[in-house]
């Protein structure tokens, strides 16, 4: 019975990781207006869940790191519990965030829910150096990180296109609107015509491309590589996420590692298709407004920083990556939400501590009733 809840735990974190993070890797093909919310979602549940079969063979590393090994001693590694309180108090964290739109990150609720009972159940025996090299690092300069090459790159990549020719052409998306208004009314009868408006408003503009690079045209071109890269975004993340979850499930011999992480896989899919709408519409729409261009660029950055950090078992968060690019993008253009950026900072330094009493708590109950 306890092997169950483990295993219900582990799921429970992985719909809960799907739905807050599936959506972060096309969250800029929503946002610039490339494509529609259902299309996007579409392309994110494939390439994570390709990222995530790749992790089989790329990311044994993070399973190590997220099964607690190195941060307690290694009999508490083989409790139940421990792994049960771990799952279930990042779930919870992490589900809460999401059902407000706030883009969390797992693997920072992970490391406090790793704290939390690890602490409860050791005290002074827990690793702190290792949870500051390992993992606390690594999650506090990646956004840093992020933020300053995507906003570097972004500037390069201008001064290129406006070397090459390539001109931005702002459009102007006009909607017509269809009242109705009574025109006569009798005792038992009205006479309904309908007046048409025009409207418009200076928000509802996209950007677009003119012009060619190499030959191709440079809006199409721009289009393709914002696809790919929001692909290698999810991909990243899936590479960079399956493995944490799995970790806690290595004490659960019957199950194979493999079936583990294609099992954890399906499931992100599930939570991302069902529950990801409201951190998509944070990510792609309140952070910065931006085009086609400036998505890719921002998506470029972090697949290129999270896939390089999962093939060294580095433990990066997606989320923190994705939000530093995208607000080095918002900086460069000037065009950032600084005050949406101070609402999700606050819920990045509410996750850890969070997710650590949860997870304290959980063990502890456990601990005196099993």
């Amino acid at each position: 019975m306890i092997l169950i809840l483990l295993f219900l735990s582990a799921c429970f974190l992985a719909y809960s990781n799907g739905a807050n993070d599936n959506f972060k890797g096309v969250a800029t093909l929503f946002g610039s207006g490339t494509t529609n919310f259902k299309k996007a979602i579409n392309w994110a549940t494939i390439t994570t869940f390709s990222g995530s079969v790749a992790a089989i063979f790329l990311a044994s590393e993070l399973v190590k790191n997220f099964s607690g090994k190195g941060l307690v001693p290694n009999e508490l590694i083989t409790m139940p519990i421990f792994a049960i309180s771990i799952a279930f108090g990042a779930a919870l964290t992490v589900f809460i965030a999401t059902k407000v739109g706030m883009p969390i990150s797992t693997t920072h609720s992970l490391v406090g829910a790793l704290f939390g009972a690890g602490v409860m159940a050791v005290g002074s025996q827990f690793n702190f150096e290792k949870l500051g090299s390992t993992f606390l690092m690594p999650l506090i300069v990646s956004p840093l990180m992020a933020a300053v090459v995507s906003f570097i790159s972004y500037i390069i990549f201008r001064f290129f296109r406006k070397q090459s020719g390539v001109t931005k052409k702002t459009n102007l998306n006009i909607h017509e609107n269809h009242t109705p208004e009574v025109t006569s009314l009798a005792m038992d009868t009205a006479t309904l015509k309908t007046k048409k408006t025009i409207s418009a408003t200076i928000n509802n503009t996209t950007e677009t491309y003119e012009g060619h690079i190499l030959g191709i045209n440079a809006q199409k071109l721009l289009d393709t590589l914002h696809y790919l890269s929001a692909g290698v975004v999810s991909f990243a993340r899936g590479l960079n996420d399956t493995p944490k979850i799995v970790g806690l499930l290595l004490i659960i011999n019957t199950i194979d590692i493999k079936w583990s992480m294609i099992i954890i896989a399906l499931i992100m899919g599930i939570g991302g298709l069902i529950n990801s709408k409201k951190v998509g519409v944070t990510m792609g729409k309140k952070i910065t407004p931006m085009n086609s261009g400036q998505g890719f660029t921002a998506n470029l950055i972090t697949g290129l920083l999270v896939t390089t950090a999962s093939i060294h078992g580095m433990p990066v968060s997606t989320t923190h990556v994705s939000v530093g690019s995208i607000f080095g993008i918002g900086t460069a253009t000037k065009k950032a939400d600084y005050r949406m950026i101070g609402k999700i900072l606050l819920s990045w330094l509410l996750t850890l501590p969070i997710a650590a009493i949860i997870s304290a708590i959980l063990f502890r109950v456990l601990d005196i009733s099993l």
